[in-house]
């Protein structure tokens, strides 16, 4: 699911549907929801259809791509809704190295606010560029 969330990201979102990602770079504390939440739904019906489908073939292929799909969903929602930006104030001060990594490869991710010439689009897998943390000045 991450080689499928990293081309959606980086051809679908940031390419012909940037315009209901784009407010997800441009940050406004005043909003709850963003149009990128629209996303959400996006994803959400090829789960929720597979699970259906599958489970009236007798739990076939269709019912396990569902579930794989429900639990990615899942881990986008609790690591880059919570953990990353923060929507609901949880897992603030985590010291894990992955964890540090991933936040840092998101935000070069949004340190760039245009449709073209971002990087790091995955969510889970970081390249290792990013688990070289700053030595502290002295």
């Amino acid at each position: 699911m991450e080689g499928v969330a990293w081309f959606t990201h980086k051809y679908i979102m940031h390419g012909f549907l940037w315009y209901l990602h784009k407010d997800h770079h441009v940050p406004n504390p005043k909003k709850v929801f963003e149009k990128n939440d629209y996303f959400f739904l996006i994803f959400a019906i090829p789960g929720i259809l597979c699970i259906m489908f599958g489970i009236e073939q007798a739990m076939n292929y269709y019912f396990w791509i569902g579930i794989g799909i429900t639990l990615y969903g899942s881990a986008y929602f609790f690591v880059h809704d919570l953990f990353i930006h923060q929507r609901i104030r949880v897992l603030r001060n985590s010291q894990n190295t992955y964890f540090k990594a991933i936040r840092k490869a998101h935000k070069v991710h949004h340190k760039n606010i245009e449709k073209e010439d971002g990087e790091c689009f995955g969510m889970l897998w970081v390249p290792k560029k990013y688990f070289k943390l700053k030595k502290p000045t002295s």
